[in-house]
């Protein structure tokens, strides 16, 4: 069992910023590939990032590249992903998921533990 638990969603205006946090459980975070995901209403869950378990690797949508960043902190078992110059196709719920294979899966499906999600809205 893993646990996920998000923060730092919110309300950012077009052009902004913001830094969303994943804080998970268990002693054996490092070797668990983390991903980002997100849903917008009335649309399918879709990647949009994902790091390998010592951070060396890094995998992401093509419609976020260049403005968003995946990291993790493993001593402090968290993953984060900086979102700059955010525009309104971002708005959507925002998950964080963990799976124990090393691969950079872009699937939901292939991801074991989710987050509860965290609603990030831009403004245009």
């Amino acid at each position: 069992q893993v646990q996920l638990v998000e923060s730092g969603g919110g309300l950012v205006q077009a052009g902004g910023s913001l830094r969303l946090s994943c804080a998970a459980s268990g002693r054996t975070f490092s070797s668990y590939t983390m991903g980002w995901f997100r849903q917008a209403p009335g649309k399918e869950r879709e990647f949009v990032a994902a790091i390998s378990g010592a951070g060396g690797f890094t995998n992401y949508a093509d419609s976020v590249k260049g403005r968003f960043t995946i990291y993790r902190d493993n001593a402090k078992n968290t993953v984060l992903l900086q979102m700059n110059t955010l525009n309104p196709e971002d708005t959507a719920v925002y998950y964080c998921a963990a799976r124990p294979g090393a691969s950079l899966l872009t699937a939901d499906y292939g991801y074991d533990y989710w987050g509860q999600g965290t609603q990030v809205t831009v403004s245009s």
